[in-house]
């Protein structure tokens, strides 16, 4: 993304988008106050997270054994009662469906590339699926403190362990496939990336003509095989990403509001909830609702405004697909592929 002198103005940014994630997959019943089990709790977590300023909701859906759900009659009954709860909220269903270690010391994983693709026939279908890109290491304790997790499963040795050694996959034979599918639907990929090198994956398929649409990115600093917490990495991130795209920022634990801070401050949205964070200050619990509030009081310091349930489906270019690849490229405010014998860096032909 390129700065002008005037980018760092609020009232020549977008609006704020805040996405919200208050369904905590990791967790069990106990380790979040707000942690919602019945599907009234999921449902309500929703509108109360609305109602606090968020306009996009990421979900998962948790069995009344606290476990993540992998029956996707369970996300089909959730999307229903959504879609009449909240009808301004994007939805944005979790691709990873559920990961929570079922037994004690059992391992902590995605399903089936076949089950994930399921997502795709998803009925009332989602606004959006997140889609990861390439396989990582998921370490999400990795830059997590003995206070992050103190009197929480995950500070179970057994749980511990099962997250410590978590990995994505999302190998070409995953996300190319998905990509088709969800597209087919019509269903917005939103793309979970963490390094330069998966976001380089992303423009190669854009090049490519795989992907013909927005770009809707969020920036992974969960650390882990993941980005850490490096304000300079973030930075980078944001300047290598086109113009064009919509970036929201995602971290964990109490480095959540600091990396929010930035990330309104530079114009680009901001994700919080109990799935990436319990914690206001060391030792003080902090609930879905009390974050998403903090980051409207941020965007206010600082005068920026907060987007509503309309305006964020408008920057995020809900049901938008481009004719061909320089469309996309054209759209996304990338510079076009070069043509055979063209040397130099590419410019875009001005007509006239």
């Amino acid at each position: 993304m390129h700065f002008l002198d005037d980018s760092l103005l609020p009232e020549n940014q977008e609006k704020l988008v805040i996405q919200a994630a208050p369904y905590g997959p990791e967790w069990l019943p106990g380790d979040a106050d707000d942690l919602p089990l019945t599907m009234d709790e999921h449902v309500q977590a929703a509108v109360d997270c609305h109602n606090a300023g968020a306009t996009v909701l990421h979900i998962h859906v948790r069995e009344l054994n606290g476990h993540g759900s992998k029956r996707m009659s369970m996300f089909n009954e959730l999307l229903a009662r959504l879609r009449e709860a909240v009808p301004d909220m994007v939805l944005q269903i979790g691709g990873s469906i559920s990961f929570a270690p079922e037994d004690e010391g059992a391992e902590a994983k995605w399903l089936s590339y076949d089950t994930r693709h399921m997502l795709a026939d998803l009925t009332p279908r989602p606004d959006q699926v997140t889609i990861a890109i390439n396989t990582n290491q998921m370490n999400i304790v990795e830059i997590m403190s003995d206070d992050d997790l103190a009197g929480t499963s995950i500070a179970k040795p057994e749980y511990y362990k099962a997250y410590r050694d978590m990995v994505v996959e999302a190998g070409p034979d995953f996300y190319l496939e998905h990509l088709d599918r969800l597209n087919a639907n019509g269903i917005q990929p939103h793309f979970q990336l963490a390094t330069l090198a998966q976001l380089e994956t992303v423009e190669r398929l854009i090049r490519s003509g795989v992907h013909t649409g927005p770009l809707v990115l969020n920036y992974v600093a969960i650390g882990g095989g993941f980005a850490g917490r490096h304000p300079a990495d973030l930075i980078e991130f944001v300047r290598r990403t086109p113009d064009g795209a919509v970036l929201t920022v995602e971290s964990s634990m109490r480095a959540v509001a600091p990396m929010n801070a930035i990330a309104i401050a530079l114009g680009v949205h901001v994700r919080v909830g109990n799935e990436d964070n319990l914690w206001r200050r060391k030792g003080e619990r902090m609930s879905s609702v009390a974050q998403v509030e903090q980051m409207v009081q941020i965007a206010d310091a600082l005068g920026r405004d907060v987007a509503s349930g309309a305006e964020a489906k408008e920057i995020y270019r809900l049901g938008e697909r481009y004719a061909d690849t320089e469309e996309t490229l054209a759209r996304l405010g990338m510079v076009p592929n070069r043509r055979p014998g063209r040397r130099g860096f590419m410019l875009r032909d001005i007509d006239g």
